[in-house]
């Protein structure tokens, strides 16, 4: 097999793995390689977060009486888990203000808070957001279907609301089965902000193809940025298994106390 290959182009391969620069690339990064690896994690924590607030509200939804909040529910899992997130991506940031009439959605620079961030970005965080709440919302409607309906009832039959009875009683005991799915979701969402690169958001693999486009050591670079990548879901798989460590001894010790009494 080697032997054709080099046949094919003359024995002309001229490939050489430039050590010394993929050593500098990993381990001593730039400022800008830096910089475009903390807007990963941000990009990475803050979509999250969305996602997990509006996959509450959608996983209520489906364990509504009302149909038309089912039926919503379900027409927004149907695109969201049917599509790809690039695809999703594109449209947010390029067909919705072509929708709206070329209205000017993210603009070069936007004021949210004590921040100037660019508005690319917040369009990937929204979308990131919206795509992930259709996972997360059926995550957390398992995990809530998972504890006793008996449960509710005891809590109502104590004079709660049912809102009360799901924030109280439902909700932090559906949290041991939610958070190991949570957990992979992060990990996965950790390597979705890649695609941000599309939109010309300068997060880490953005940054990564810069420095390709400046010094043409395309294997060096892109092997390097797999290294930050697997660091990244490295730590958080660590930090995941001791989060389930403790919710699992926390779980234990309460059966304890429980089989005591």
């Amino acid at each position: 097999m080697l032997n054709s290959i080099l046949a094919y182009f003359d024995g002309d391969v001229s490939f050489v793995f430039d050590t010394s620069f993929f050593l500098r690339f990993v381990f001593s990064p730039s400022p800008a390689l830096l910089k475009g690896l903390g807007l990963t994690v941000a990009a990475a924590i803050i979509s999250q977060v969305l996602g997990v607030i509006l996959g509450c509200l959608l996983a209520l939804a489906g364990l509504s009486r009302f149909g038309l909040l089912r039926g919503c529910n379900q027409s927004y899992l149907f695109f969201f888990r049917g599509t790809p997130v690039l695809v999703q991506l594109v449209l947010i940031y390029y067909g919705l203000p072509y929708l709206l009439g070329g209205a000017d959605l993210f603009p070069p620079r936007v004021f949210i808070g004590p921040l100037w961030v660019q508005g690319a970005l917040v369009a990937g965080i929204v979308t990131f957001g919206l795509h992930e709440a259709a996972y997360m919302s059926e995550i957390i409607r398992a995990g809530i279907q998972s504890i006793d309906e008996g449960q509710s009832e005891a809590a109502q039959a104590l004079g709660m609301t049912p809102a009360l009875a799901m924030r109280r009683i439902i909700l932090p005991q559906a949290a041991r089965v939610i958070v190991p799915p949570l957990g992979n979701q992060f990990n996965q969402m950790l390597k979705t902000t890649s695609l941000l690169s599309v939109i010309a958001v300068p997060e880490l693999f953005r940054v990564a193809e810069e420095v390709q486009s400046a010094t043409y050591k395309s294997f060096e670079v892109y092997l390097g940025v797999s290294v930050y990548y697997l660091a990244l879901t490295g730590a958080w798989t660590i930090v995941q298994m001791l989060i389930e460590r403790s919710l699992s001894g926390s779980r234990r010790a309460v059966t304890a106390k429980t089989r005591a009494a």
